[in-house]
């Protein structure tokens, strides 16, 4: 079975929410998919690092940054640890930066855009809840599959 999402959204079209098309691809890895898990915050990624050097186990992390384009939530030694612990990709709405970094790794990446500032490190947002943006909500647990024409999520999985 294809996990393109063309062909996801075709076969599942009453199944599935499609993000409004904002996002842009850093990662090495166009296509991914897995179990959602996520993240709210701005401007501050100390939950990000916490979350990618947790076992991933082909898992998506949907972070909510409120759209901020001040700042990057993701850089390139976080990246390297969300694919050395086995996180299959990571959706940023926000920006992230060390792009070129990012793209040598095996992991699906899509943000907003690219920033060379760090973030703050404070501590701040909250894990595991139910978050929206791109006229999509991201359930923890439900399913998101990504790749170049976009992405797309369902409570269900659409895969083997």
């Amino acid at each position: 079975m294809s996990l393109k999402t063309a062909d996801l959204s075709d076969a599942h079209e009453d199944a599935v929410a499609i993000a409004e098309p904002v996002f842009a691809d850093f990662g090495g890895k166009l296509m991914f998919h897995g179990k959602i898990q996520t993240l709210k915050i701005f401007e501050d990624n100390t939950l990000v690092r916490k979350m990618v050097s947790q076992p991933g186990a082909g898992q998506v992390l949907v972070v909510d940054g409120g759209g901020s384009m001040r700042c990057a939530l993701l850089g390139g030694n976080l990246s390297t640890l969300a694919a050395q612990n086995g996180w299959s990709g990571i959706v940023i709405y926000g920006c992230i930066r060390d792009s070129e970094e990012i793209g040598a790794e095996p992991l699906g990446v899509k943000a907003l855009g690219t920033h060379p500032k760090k973030t703050p490190k404070n501590g701040v947002g909250e894990e595991n809840l139910t978050v929206r943006f791109a006229d999509v909500t991201f359930v923890p647990g439900q399913y998101i599959y990504g790749d170049e024409d976009g992405l797309l999520v369902s409570a269900e999985s659409l895969h083997d």
